[in-house]
């Protein structure tokens, strides 16, 4: 068995359960960044409330690229709802309170959407974009199609 497995395998021990799944990939399907970072600005959103005694927070050190800064810090947050289980971690910074509060508004938003659902304004604002997303997509496979066939207009003219 070769060192750094052991080692792994210690940390692993160390570790409580819960963060285990987590520490590998995050395993709700809800993206990672806030969604509404605009409707957020202006407050339009009524998402579920969080209380700081239905969260379990802990700092670990985060992974990707980054080399020895990444290394060791413990600038990476996994936070826990108690009720729900929802999990999320969070490294999208070097500071650990931008951090903090990009975790509690990703973890709002997906215990938004576990209690409510459908009714969720964080699903309603994914349905939204992905369907703007469908319009762009087929606007612009329309506007390819009519240049194509501009294209062979104008072959046809010249021949």
């Amino acid at each position: 068995m070769n060192v750094p497995r052991l080692f792994h395998f210690a940390f692993l021990l160390q570790t409580p359960s819960w963060t285990r799944g987590v520490l590998r990939k995050q395993q709700l399907s809800v993206p990672s960044v806030p969604l509404l970072q605009a409707a957020r600005k202006s407050n339009s959103l009524n998402l579920l409330e969080l209380s700081e005694a239905e969260l379990e927070e802990q700092f670990v050190r985060g992974d990707g690229p980054g080399g020895q800064a990444t290394n060791k810090t413990n600038n990476c947050v996994v936070l826990k709802h108690i009720p729900s289980g929802i999990v999320v971690k969070c490294h999208q910074t070097r500071s650990v309170e931008k951090n903090r509060r990009i975790a509690r508004e990703i973890l709002q938003e997906k215990v938004d959407l576990f209690y409510k659902g459908e009714d969720s304004d964080v699903f309603k604002e994914k349905k939204a974009s992905e369907k703007q997303k469908q319009e762009k997509k087929r606007r612009a496979k329309e506007n390819l199609e009519r240049k194509k066939l501009f294209k062979e207009m104008q072959q046809l003219e010249k021949e």
